[in-house]
């Protein structure tokens, strides 16, 4: 038996993803607990998978992902935000978005560096702060309207603040970020040297005529920010692990160093698969009015419960408060619904470093309008 064995996350056990999955399979639940559609991936892009399979693009692709898939990122960026990225020095293939904001925490964040997180948080954020010697410092957002809190943000700053994480739209709460917003975060960072890590996996899931306010929009933020996106979450193939970063030279260079390592370089056919899907911009343009479709199905179907939804501006998470059904804690009531109704979601206090229970379940809606009928047939008998 190893001694004095150290630990770089010691309080760190299963993420909350993982034991709502398992009590989910182990008692034949339907799964509205992780971020993961149960339709198919188009089938266009399923048939370019395999075609460039077949042709033997199964070997090693560039480190930094194919020109291909590079330029069309750069093609489609520019479409929606009108701002310039280089597809040779400043668009980056990862691993997924995972691979891509762990890569980027650890090229930039040092020992003792403060890092803002606005929770509740992604639950990636805090531990990759923490195996980098950095320090998480934490900006509450509260429901039922989980608002930035920029006064508390200011208050926050200091010397040894290295970046501020934002997520928008934001996973749990889908909330977005407004132009008020952007402007806050502008004044802020104005004449310091706080790097901005934005994860913007959701920005094409918004709905009820909410825009989009990217980072990219803002010169004076683009500078100094990291853009993280998700293949995965845009074309419903969440396995391929696919994802992008986009970022300056100057930060791209310093990024790209670390990427080598963590991850070497991404699934060579479905680069070259999602290239030539690419081509077609309706492929994603698309997911607004489909999600938008799934949400308003899933809120209706659940207007005649008990629970208060809390509607959702972006993603693919509905949050709802069971307060009118129970006193329980969000964990304890999620896994009784698991046990007893056969239904999975995730409890939100999970989501805060102290377990905040404001008695709220986190819900997925990207699924088939059987699955989501289902679902809520079970939530809406809950007495």
């Amino acid at each position: 038996m190893l001694k004095n064995l150290f630990s770089k996350l010691p309080n760190q056990g299963k993420t909350i993803f993982a034991i709502m999955s398992e009590l989910a399979n182990q008692y034949k639940a339907i799964d509205l607990s992780r971020g993961f559609p149960d339709f198919d991936v188009n089938e266009e892009l399923v048939k370019l998978y395999c075609k460039f399979l077949k042709k033997g693009y199964n070997q090693y692709a560039p480190v930094n992902g194919i020109l291909e898939l590079r330029e069309k990122i750069a093609e489609k960026t520019e479409a929606a935000y009108q701002s310039t990225y280089n597809p040779d020095t400043e668009i980056t293939i990862t691993g997924g978005a995972t691979e891509a904001i762990f890569a980027a925490i650890t090229t930039f964040v040092r020992e003792n560096d403060e890092v803002i997180i606005f929770e509740p948080a992604y639950d990636l954020y805090t531990p990759a702060v923490k195996v980098n010697g950095g320090i998480p410092v934490y900006i509450e957002m509260t429901p039922p309207h989980y608002s930035f809190n920029w006064d508390q943000v200011q208050k926050s700053i200091t010397a040894n603040t290295r970046m501020i994480i934002i997520n928008s739209p934001h996973n749990p709460t889908g909330n977005v970020l407004s132009a008020w917003d952007i402007e806050r975060l502008k004044k802020l960072v104005n004449g310091t040297n706080i790097l901005i890590l934005s994860d913007e996996v959701y920005e094409n899931i918004l709905f009820d005529g909410f825009e989009h306010e990217s980072i990219i929009l803002h010169p004076e933020l683009k500078t100094r920010s990291i853009i993280v996106n998700s293949f995965g979450k845009t074309f419903h193939a969440t396995g391929w692990r696919m994802g992008y970063i986009l970022a300056q030279k100057e930060l791209m260079n310093e990024f790209r160093k670390v990427h080598q390592y963590s991850m070497y370089t991404v699934n060579t056919p479905a680069q070259y698969a999602l290239s030539e899907y690419m081509t077609n911009y309706k492929n994603y343009h698309e997911l607004v009015d489909f999600f938008q479709q799934k949400r308003d199905l899933f809120t209706n179907l659940l207007s005649g419960s008990k629970l208060e939804i809390i509607k959702t501006k972006g993603t693919y998470f509905q949050n709802v408060c069971y307060k009118q059904l129970s006193e329980e804690g969000d964990f304890e009531f999620a896994s009784r619904l698991v046990r007893e109704y056969k239904i999975a979601s995730i409890p939100v206090s999970y989501f805060y470093k102290g377990k905040n229970d404001y008695k709220i379940l986190r819900f997925c809606f990207a699924k088939n309008d059987e699955t989501l009928k289902r679902g809520a047939e079970i939530l809406c008998a809950l007495k």
